[in-house]
C-alpha cells in the first residue's frame, strides 16, 4: 500500500474493481465502505449502469446519461456512505456510475445489492482514482460477449500513454 499510495500522491490513476473497490475504501483512497449485499446473498449476473460523470480518464469514451452492461459477482457490494458523505459527493460530482434499468431508469429492483442512492461507483478528489464494483473488464471483446465495458480501459489507456 505505501507504494499505491505514492503513486496515487504523484497524480497516477487508479483502478479498483469489485474487491479493488473495498480495498479502496478500506484504506481511505476513496470514502464509505462495502457491506454485505442486501438479502445477504452472493450475486452473479449482469446490471446495467448509468455514467453519472463524463469527461475523467475512465469515461472520457462514455457520455453523460448513457448507459452499459457489466456483469457483477460479489457479496460484500453493498456501498455505504453517511448522508453528509453523500451530499459531499454528489455535490463534486465524484459519483462515476450508478446501477440503473437498461434505459436508464433508477428502481429498487435495478440496485442489485442496496448501495445507498443506487452507487456502482465513485472517484476520488481529483478524478484520478475510480474505485466500482461491476466488472467491465469482462465486456471488452465480443468473444466475451460484448464491449460495453471496452471504453473505459480505452480511455484509462490513453490517460496512462499521456
Amino acid at each position: 500500500m505505501p507504494a499505491i499510495r505514492a503513486y496515487v500522491a504523484r497524480g497516477g490513476h487508479l483502478l479498483g474493481v469489485c474487491n479493488g473497490f473495498q480495498i479502496l475504501t478500506e484504506t481511505g483512497l476513496l470514502p464509505g465502505a462495502l457491506l454485505r449485499n442486501a438479502g445477504l446473498r452472493f450475486l452473479s449476473r449482469d446490471c446495467h449502469l448509468r455514467v453519472e460523470r463524463a469527461g475523467t480518464a475512465f469515461t472520457r469514451h462514455y457520455q453523460r446519461g448513457q448507459v452499459f452492461r457489466a456483469p457483477l459477482a460479489h457479496g460484500d457490494g453493498n456501498y455505504f456512505v453517511d448522508a453528509d458523505t453523500l451530499a459531499r459527493l454528489e455535490g463534486e460530482g465524484r459519483v462515476a456510475f450508478r446501477y440503473t434499468r437498461p434505459d436508464g431508469a433508477r428502481s429498487e429492483e435495478a440496485n442489485p445489492n442496496g448501495s445507498v442512492d443506487a452507487i456502482a461507483g465513485v472517484y476520488s478528489e481529483n478524478l484520478r482514482v475510480l474505485g466500482l464494483m461491476p466488472h467491465p473488464e469482462d465486456l471488452v471483446d465480443p468473444l466475451m460477449g460484448g464491449t460495453d465495458g471496452k471504453p473505459l480501459f480505452e480511455g484509462l489507456t490513453e490517460a496512462l500513454a499521456a
